[in-house]
């Protein structure tokens, strides 16, 4: 993603007549880095969230989740095992044109759990960032390039729009709940997630069944792809690709109990 202004990863977005047309960026400091200072001032949201919006199904008119105008589904693995993977999705708020916030569900249905969040930041900020904090973020361009990052609904026109507001940006993933290994509830610490760089990491059968799911086919979206603007990306992002992957282990905890199944 670029500016970032988009996310990552499928994206029906939604309108209310009383969703706000401005909003307050909050004062983002850093004391012991001095890293980013913004100033606490009125925003318009991103020309996109209009365009991306549509009247597909009912929400809040006021707070925070009222904001949430973009739902994309993609793919997450846990940082240092990309054996775990699996498909996710995010329901998504501008807080300001350079940074994106996300919740994730583990489906798109009403009964969906929730698994954590990613925050989404544009090139900009991201080139900002102090040295050690980029391992913790990952790139998005290949995830919109390839097709795994889709926008199912959407009309060509805005998703094409979308997604080029997102090849271009980089996300921080935290899960709380690990349902892949069949926890009943959140358990452990919250774990690190990256996202595909690159041909043959993502599963086969998991982008299939994903894509028969949506109803759409991963190859023919990346062939609609191909003309976007894509910058090469940061050597600084994906730093699982660069030497020892970061992620935090539930060892850490004063004893390890096994995790209840449903």
């Amino acid at each position: 993603m670029t500016g970032p202004r988009g996310v990552v990863i499928l994206i029906a977005l939604r309108r209310t007549s009383m969703l706000p047309t401005k909003i307050l960026i909050p004062v983002l400091t850093a004391t012991c880095t001095g890293w980013l200072a913004l100033p606490l001032v009125a925003q318009s949201y991103p020309a996109t969230h209009d365009a991306h919006a549509s009247a597909a199904t009912p929400r809040p008119a006021a707070g925070p989740l009222g904001a949430i105008h973009a739902h994309v589904c993609g793919f997450h693995f846990y940082s240092g095992d990309m054996t775990r993977a699996l498909p996710v999705h995010h329901y998504c708020s501008h807080l300001n044109p350079d940074v994106f916030q996300c919740v994730i569900y583990d489906s798109d249905q009403a009964n969906a759990r929730l698994l954590g969040v990613e925050y989404i930041i544009s090139e900009k900020l991201f080139a900002r960032l102090p040295a050690d904090e980029k391992p913790l973020w990952h790139s998005h361009r290949y995830e919109v390039m390839s097709g795994l990052l889709i926008a199912p609904g959407l009309a060509a026109a805005p998703e094409r729009e979308l997604m080029q507001e997102l090849v271009n940006t980089y996300g921080k993933t935290w899960h709380l709940w690990q349902v892949d290994r069949g926890d009943a509830v959140p358990l452990g610490l919250p774990k690190l997630m990256m996202g595909f760089t690159a041909d043959g990491q993502a599963g086969a059968q998991m982008v299939a069944d994903r894509d028969r799911a949506q109803r759409i086919n991963s190859a023919e979206v990346k062939a609609r792809r191909t003309d976007l603007s894509a910058r090469p990306v940061s050597g600084d992002a994906d730093a699982w690709q660069h030497g020892p992957a970061f992620q935090i282990k539930d060892d850490l905890l004063p004893s390890a109990r096994p995790a209840p199944r449903p």
